[in-house]
């Protein structure tokens, strides 16, 4: 996280505040373990999410995964301990993830690495995210079976549609019959440079 905002609290007195955070972080398994009505504690009543499936309210994030649990598309995700920066009851949180993929039908799957940049804040004297952005490092397909079972890949095609970062996801995304469009943050892109400004101008504005 390239920049540092002032904190007016005792760093001791932020350790509750970090616990509650990487909760909330590490709240995610909820999503592998289909537990929606968890899931939907870490957020926000208005908050908003962009991953690279789906652009809109958390609320509606969740019932798409519901969906999408029914689907031939397995996740899970390993998370590692953010990194936090403060200001008052505002937090701009930077997670490294990793997501394994396993397509049931196909015989595929992927494993990408990716970061979720998160706008936290405490409300009601509660921490939850008001903001999740995805941006996609790197990734590739895996082969449970051996690469001699897997369907035959235009890999052109693909390259030619989504960056190689995350062009592995998205087509088990696209092949679960869940469209991919647009292009998404990959590392060092403009999009994350956006996300990063816009999160510390954010941060910011508390006034801490």
């Amino acid at each position: 996280m390239p920049e540092n905002h002032p904190d007016s609290r005792p760093a001791a007195d932020r350790l509750a505040d970090r616990q509650a955070i990487s909760d909330l972080m590490t709240g995610w398994i909820h999503r592998d373990r289909q537990d929606w009505d968890t899931l939907a504690t870490l957020f926000h009543e208005d908050a908003t999410l962009r991953v690279m499936w789906f652009s809109g309210r958390a609320h509606d994030f969740i019932e798409g995964s519901r969906r999408m649990a029914e689907g031939p598309l397995r996740t899970k995700h390993f998370i590692g301990n953010p990194t936090i920066a403060f200001a008052c009851d505002r937090a701009f949180v930077e997670t490294n993830a990793i997501l394994l993929a396993d397509h049931t039908e196909l015989g595929i799957g992927a494993t990408v690495h990716v970061r979720f940049l998160d706008r936290v804040s405490r409300r009601a004297g509660t921490w939850r995210i008001e903001r999740r952005d995805a941006v996609y490092d790197l990734g590739g397909f895996t082969y449970p079976f051996g690469p001699a079972a897997a369907p035959d890949i235009d890999a052109d095609a693909l390259r030619e549609r989504h960056p190689r970062e995350y062009a592995s996801l998205a087509y088990l995304i696209e092949s679960s019959g869940i469209a991919v469009t647009g292009t998404f943050p990959i590392r060092f892109s403009e999009q994350e440079r956006a996300i990063l400004s816009e999160g510390h101008a954010w941060l910011a504005q508390s006034g801490g």
